[in-house]
């Protein structure tokens, strides 16, 4: 055995002498790979080209958009040409220098394809990342063990050890075979033991499963055909040789050792579970059996024991040497020590028969203590189990978050704590962070070429003796083919072994540099810095020793940066094109120098690389400007602050600076170089700072504004838009100094707010300015505030007030400061009447606080009422009435006798003076002459009275007088508008309606006053009113007599009237259409018909009799629209009547259009025959409907002109009513066609869908997840939806599914009808075989619908339901059978009126049947 170990090393170290096992270099770095670090090989020029050569063929040029190249470089330009300068940056790190651990193979996420990675050309490629990995970065590294895949590709061709099947991985790495044979290497890929042979392998078959003990001294191998063996791994001796653990037949699926080195457990392919004790006794090595699981009671395919680490090894839980075990329905936690024990059992629920059941345990730290954790899923949802032992010793188990995933597991391997390695169904490695469930990388290793172990689950070796639903999920098991061991994982393919760490947190963020991702690797190390990474490795030590670390690190990020930014900048080009890339790269130095907190690195080093480029300077001190705003930088250097001011000047970005000024320390700045170029450039904000806070001086910013803006104020010149903007700013000052704020943000300090008050008032309140002229007016800068803005300047004072505190000082400013407005205001005669009220509206504010300590005489309040109310000047109306209310409503009131505030305000018609006196003391119908008086606001007092009778809170004896009141001023309120009137009567004065009427003396108001009562149209509710018909004839009286073309339109929406009376009215106006209309109703159809039929032979009689030379086309209009008007009554009422009552509406009708046509010698008659004739023909069209053609031909032949052979005149309508049957005729035998064709085409539609077969989606019951052919009931069918989904009857049966109906089952959908409650009814595949098919009636009808839906459901129908096929063609062929006598033939009596055509609701609804392809 050990020949034949010798004799790979020698033939492995031909095959490859650069990857010989005994290079000192190498050897140091697999030493790293099995303790901390993992191994980057160096990727061959042969694997390259050949992967190269592989990706080639699936490269597509239209897809890459990848452009045409005219002239193709030669071997020589390309062998000549120069690197290019700008290298893409690497850390001064000399373990970056080794060769062999640069990052070129390591299988990375699919942003970065591996074989690109370390191509420059591709380094240098802008890609765009996906999210997780501009996020996380590189979160791990998959690499290839070399040396390993090479000896076991070599152990397969020299000694035939076959393929790899099962690895193991502790401080040695060993990898069993298809020949049975286990490969022994140790940290330096060295293979140092070959144990096994080729003989034993064809006896005991494959290993199947690998186990090495903790301290790595013993190895056990499990084999196919379910023979077991431990080897001594320092020897390399055979100490057991295992027949008996288990029963024969069964392959060995799991071996695995536990804490304990003398106890095992294996699990074998019947599903039973085996404890193995391992003993010596008087020197003869024995092992005992105790069976755990039998397979008999639920098969096992998966064994997990509790392993704790060194450190653990006294946790109290580790005594009970707890294992997991995982069956097709349920999760198990037994304790095998000190006696066998189950603690747990968790049942899986409904999963897919597919799914590889996972367990996995792990130590975690949770509420202070640290316990185990188990891991399990089957599916797509892995279930956290937290156990733990408490003081009397017994277990307990908790449930943590679940995490739920959209792709199937087949392995689950915990990195850390909080990280854990998914693999998917699909070949993906998905990284999560456990606590937050993030997926923070996904990397494709199909190029591993995973070993399945498929054949051992299905124990192929020992004829496949296995249930069919362990063989289903044994066809993603690949439990043997991935090991973990502390923080490296390795996987098993058929020629490799690979191996899986996560990368440091200095590796991640060079990576990404590696990369030229500089934002990205910076906003990871600060994720790295905040402490809110995931998958965190190489940091240790308390946070702040963390933090300086990377602080460090990011530092020479920032500074590399810089360089690389300035020399990235494009020289050529537009300054729009440089100002682009130094806006895009700038902002990022500067947000985390100052989220670093280092300033000092950014105006030093960073701010004098900037400045070495101007467009480069310019932007980095433009973007400064938000992180002054924000208060994130508040100091900076002296020179930095001078350029930045400098800058924002040349720029004319004045507004910017002035933001930036108020917000900086005052310590930065030249305060004469700021206030100079704020006082040039009007940027007063910034001014007052710097005095405020500079000098502590507040009353030099105010005398300056004040000498721009009290100069025009007191000559009366209007304000530039500027002097408004600075006057508005004075304001606000004033304002924010007396209120203790400083201006425009912040607060004063508290021990100078008194003093600032204090000043501020003193300033206000001086009689002259400091450079006063000598017709300089008493206290200028109350009079020029005032002036300015009275109202405002007065809020400002009043919000003063509110903060005083009532002291002495406080009292005698207040008194001071009014007795001052007081002089100022009434003495001059400059002010509006609304400065003036606006002065005492805050004065009796002032005066009806609680607390008032202020006086002011009354005399003046009567002075400012006759100010107002002076009726000498009618200017300003309601401008001094609009005053007068305000200065009531803040309390003034009381400074006013009431009687006299009346008076003088009814004098001065100020109405709403008035109203608002009135209201107080609850004359609510006085209120109603002054809405009537005032001529703004006439049209409110509907509103007024009606909210007054409506809403609750008056007396009955208030609203009585109002109702009084309205009532008696009913016709002005009728004349102000009759609509509102009317709907005001229906409301509150329907029982006074006909006194209303009777009343009414002008009969134009009246007929406007019904129309708005009566019409429908108004929108007042007819059901609220209650009138006689007297009044709706008195109203159609009026109608006839103000607008008699409306009365036809009224009749027919108003109802209540009487039909006798109404026609006298409106005979006797002559209305002859009202008439006809009335009589119609009244049911005397030819008295009606007459009506119409004397007007129209009127008008035609004045058409024959008109001369020549008149040109009334007018009449022939007129004609027209009276006969089709007489023509629409016919219609209307010919259903309604027998044969000989229709003879004597048509027939006097014909008659009378062709009387003038026969007056041949009339020169009118002459001039309009060819209309004339027009119409008779619309006569003979219409009347062919009702009376047969026959009758028609046969009453124009008896006619007395036309029986003597004169038939010239008539040709011309014979002829049209022959072609108007030709037409007919064809259009009802096109109808036909269509109504064919289309029921020819509905009918192959629906048996084409009868016969079509159905698909199901799956082949398996979607209620028991049972194969459908799987159950042998005989009385079990299966039934397959529309939909697609399949079930077993007897399991629709138990979901109460099926209901019969006449014999036949009907079955519903379980999975559609529990997602739609609608329920529909889906026919299964039988029943579709057999023909039978559903209405849709018949569909709801089954469905839980209670009676209203039922009822909305059967209107529906109606609603859309037409004739049907069957009734037209029925139809069509009655009426074209036997004699044919045409579509106008009705003489053989009424059975017209009982044809579906005849019916006025018939709609034909014709359409092409849709174009479907052969």
């Amino acid at each position: 055995m050990e020949k034949m170990a010798d004799e790979l090393k020698t033939e492995t170290e031909n095959l490859n002498p650069e990857q010989s096992m005994s290079s000192t270099g190498l050897e140091d770095d697999l030493g790293k790979l099995l303790g901390q670090e993992t191994l980057l090989p160096k990727l061959g020029s042969i694997d390259l080209e050949r992967e190269l050569d592989a990706k080639s063929e699936l490269i597509d040029d239209k897809e890459f958009n990848i452009p045409q190249v005219d002239t193709p470089p030669t071997l020589e330009s390309i062998l000549n040409e120069t690197d290019d300068e700008e290298e893409t940056f690497v850390l001064e790190d000399p373990s970056l220098l080794n060769i062999d651990n640069i990052d070129t193979h390591s299988y990375d996420t699919s942003s970065v394809a591996s074989s690109d990675s370390g191509d420059r050309a591709h380094m240098k490629r802008k890609k765009r990342l996906p999210d997780s990995f501009s996020l996380h970065g590189s979160v791990i590294r998959l690499s290839l063990l070399k040396g390993i895949s090479a000896q076991i590709v070599s152990a397969a061709d020299k000694v035939d050890a076959g393929l790899p099947t099962a690895i193991a991985a502790s401080n040695l790495i060993a990898v069993g075979t298809s020949h049975g044979l286990a490969l022994i290497f140790d940290q330096n890929q060295a293979l140092r033991l070959c144990l096994g042979s080729t003989a034993v392998g064809a006896q005991y078959g494959a290993i199947s499963a690998l186990s090495i003990n903790n301290d790595c001294s013993r190895l056990l191998c499990g084999f196919a055909k379910g023979q077991i063996t431990m080897w001594d791994l320092a020897s390399g001796k055979l100490l057991r040789s295992i027949t008996d653990a288990h029963p024969p037949g069964t392959a060995i699926l799991h071996i695995k050792f536990t804490d304990d080195p003398t106890l095992a457990i294996c699990n074998d392919s019947g599903g039973s579970v085996f404890e193995l004790s391992f003993k010596r006794v008087m020197g003869v090595r024995t092992c005992e059996s105790r069976c755990l699981f039998s397979g008999s009671k639920g098969e096992v395919c998966c064994i997990e024991p509790l392993h704790a680490k060194t450190e653990l090894r006294d946790h109290p839980i580790t005594q009970y040497s707890l294992l997991a075990m995982a069956s097709l329905t349920k999760i198990l936690v037994i304790g095998l020590k000190p006696s066998l024990k189950v603690w747990m059992t968790f049942p899986y629920g409904r999963m897919d028969p597919s799914s590889v059941p996972l367990l996995a345990w792990h130590f975690v730290a949770v509420q202070n203590s640290v316990n185990p954790m188990l891991a399990f899923c089957r599916g797509d949802v892995v279930h956290f189990l937290l156990v733990k032992r408490d003081d009397s010793g017994a277990i307990h188990v908790t449930k943590q978050k679940q995490l739920h995933l959209h792709y199937d597991l087949i392995n689950f391997t915990w990195m850390n704590s909080r990280t854990v390695v998914l693999l998917d169904s699909v070949e993906k490695l998905h990284v999560i962070d456990r606590q937050t469930q993030e997926e923070l990388e996904t990397i494709e290793i199909s190029e591993v070429q995973l070993v399945y172990n498929s054949s051992h689950f299905k124990s192929l070796a020992t004829g496949g003796n296995v249930s069919q639903a362990l063989a289903l999920v044994g066809e993603k098991a690949c439990y043997q083919s991935i090991s973990s061991c502390g923080s490296q994982i390795f996987y098993l393919g058929t020629k490799s072994v690979h191996v899986m760490t996560l990368r440091s947190w200095r590796e991640r963020v060079d990576h990404l540099l590696k990369q030229e991702c500089l934002t990205e690797a910076l906003a990871l190390a600060w994720s790295f810095y905040e402490g809110k990474a995931k998958a965190v490795v190489g940091l240790s030590g308390d946070v702040g020793k963390r933090k300086a670390v990377i602080a460090d690190r990011m530092v020479e990020i920032l500074l590399h940066y810089t360089d690389r930014t300035l020399k990235k900048c494009p020289d050529q080009g537009k300054i729009q094109v440089m100002e682009q890339h130094f806006q895009d790269m700038v902002p990022v130095i500067v947000e985390y120098c100052l989220l670093l907190q280092r300033t000092d690195l950014l105006f030093s080093q960073v701010y004098d690389k900037m400045s070495e480029n101007s467009v480069a300077k310019g932007v980095f001190l433009e973007c400064l400007e938000p992180y002054i705003l924000s208060g994130k930088l508040i100091g900076m250097t002296a020179q930095v602050m001078k350029d930045l001011l400098l800058h924002f000047q040349d720029r004319n970005l004045l507004e910017n600076m002035e933001a930036c000024i108020v917000h900086m320390d005052i310590t930065s700045l030249d305060i004469q170089q700021v206030v100079l170029l704020c006082w040039e450039n009007h940027l007063y904000d910034a001014m007052i700072y710097v005095y405020n806070s500079g000098m502590n001086d507040f009353l030099s910013p105010m005398e300056r504004l004040f000498k721009v803006i009290a100069p025009p104020l007191s000559a009366g010149k209007s304000l530039t838009d500027e002097q408004v903007v600075m006057g508005n700013k004075l304001l606000v000052y004033i304002s924010c100094c007396l209120a203790g704020r400083a201006y425009p943000l912040g607060d004063i300090p508290e021990d100078l707010v008194p003093l600032v008050k204090n000043q501020v008032f003193e300033f206000l309140i001086r009689l002259h300015s400091a450079e006063a002229s000598t017709d300089e007016e008493v206290y200028p800068y109350v009079r020029t505030l005032l002036h300015f803005d009275t109202r405002e300047f007065l809020n400002v004072l009043a919000l003063t007030f509110e903060d005083f505190k009532n002291d002495k000082q406080a009292v005698e400013y207040q008194q001071r400061i009014v007795d001052i407005l007081l002089k100022v205001m009434v003495e001059n005669s400059d002010f509006t009447p609304s400065q003036v009220g606006c002065l005492f509206t805050f004065l009796a504010r002032q005066l009806a606080k609680p607390n008032n300590t202020l006086f002011v005489n009354r005399t003046l309040f009567d002075q400012v009422l006759e100010f107002l109310c002076s009726p000498d000047d009618d200017s300003r109306h309601s401008e001094r009435q609009q005053v007068l209310l305000e200065l009531l409503q803040a309390g003034g009131i009381v400074q006013f006798e009431e009687n006299r505030l009346i008076q003088m305000a009814e004098k001065a018609e100020f109405y709403q003076i008035c109203e608002f006196m009135y209201e107080r003391e609850h004359h609510y119908d006085r209120i109603i002459d002054c809405y009537l008086r005032d001529p703004v606001r006439k049209e409110d007092v509907f509103n007024y009275i009606h909210n007054i009778l409506s809403i609750p809170g008056y007396s009955a004896e208030e609203k009585h007088s109002v109702w009084q009141k309205a009532l008696e001023h009913m016709e002005e309120l009728l004349l102000l508008s009759p609509s509102k009137a009317a709907d005001l009567i229906t409301t509150h004065f329907n029982d006074q309606l006909e006194g209303i009427i009777n009343n009414l003396q002008d009969q134009f108001l009246l007929f406007q006053f019904l129309r708005s009562l009566l019409d429908p149209r108004e929108g007042i509710n007819q059901d609220l009113i209650h009138v006689s018909p007297c009044i709706t004839e008195q109203f159609i009286e009026l109608l006839c007599h103000y607008s008699p073309d409306q009365v036809l339109e009224m009749l027919q929406v108003l109802e209540f009237y009487r039909l006798e009376e109404t026609i006298q009215t409106t005979q006797k106006h002559q209305l002859h259409e009202a008439s006809s209309y009335l009589l119609e109703k009244k049911g005397d159809v030819h008295g009606a018909f007459l009506v119409m039929l004397e007007q129209l032979q009127s008008k035609l009689l004045v058409l024959t009799q008109e001369d020549e030379n008149s040109t009334q086309s007018d009449s022939v209009k007129d004609i027209e629209a009276t006969l089709l008007k007489t023509i629409a009554l016919c219609q209307r009422n010919s259903h309604n009547l027998n044969q000989q009552q229709r003879e004597a509406l048509w027939f006097p009708l014909l008659e009378a259009m062709m009387s003038p046509q026969k007056l041949s010698g009339s020169s009118a008659s002459c001039r309009y025959s060819e209309h004339l004739k027009n119409l008779t023909m619309q006569v003979l069209n219409n009347m062919a409907a009702f009376i047969a053609l026959p009758s028609i031909l046969q009453r124009i032949l008896q006619d007395p002109v036309y029986g003597k052979g004169k038939l010239g005149e008539i040709q011309g309508l014979v002829l049209g009513m022959l072609d108007t049957f030709n037409y007919e005729q064809t259009l009802l035998e096109t109808t036909t066609n269509l109504l064919n064709h289309d029921l020819h085409w509905s009918l192959c539609n629906l048996r084409a869908s009868v016969t079509r077969g159905l698909t199901p989606k799956q082949d398996y019951c979607c209620i028991c997840l049972q194969q459908y052919k799987r159950r042998q009931e005989t009385s079990d069918e299966i039934i397959v939806f529309s939909c697609g989904h399949l079930y077993h009857s007897l399991c629709l049966l138990s979901k109460e599914c099926g209901l019969e109906t006449q014999g036949l089952m009907r079955w519903t959908c379980y999975k559609c009808n529990s997602s739609n409650k609608a329920g529909k009814l889906c026919e299964s595949f039988s029943e579709l075989k057999k023909g039978s098919s559903t209405s849709l009636a018949q569909a709801s009808s089954e469905s839980a619908l209670d009676p209203q839906q039922i009822q909305a459901f059967d209107q529906l129908c109606r609603l859309y339901r037409g004739t049907s096929r069957l009734a037209l063609l029925t139809e069509l062929s009655r009426s074209r059978g036997g004699e044919r006598p045409g579509p106008l033939s009705v003489s053989q009596g009424d059975s017209a009126l009982s044809s579906v055509f005849q019916n006025e609701n018939f709609q034909l609804h014709l359409a092409p049947p849709p174009f479907t392809e052969e």
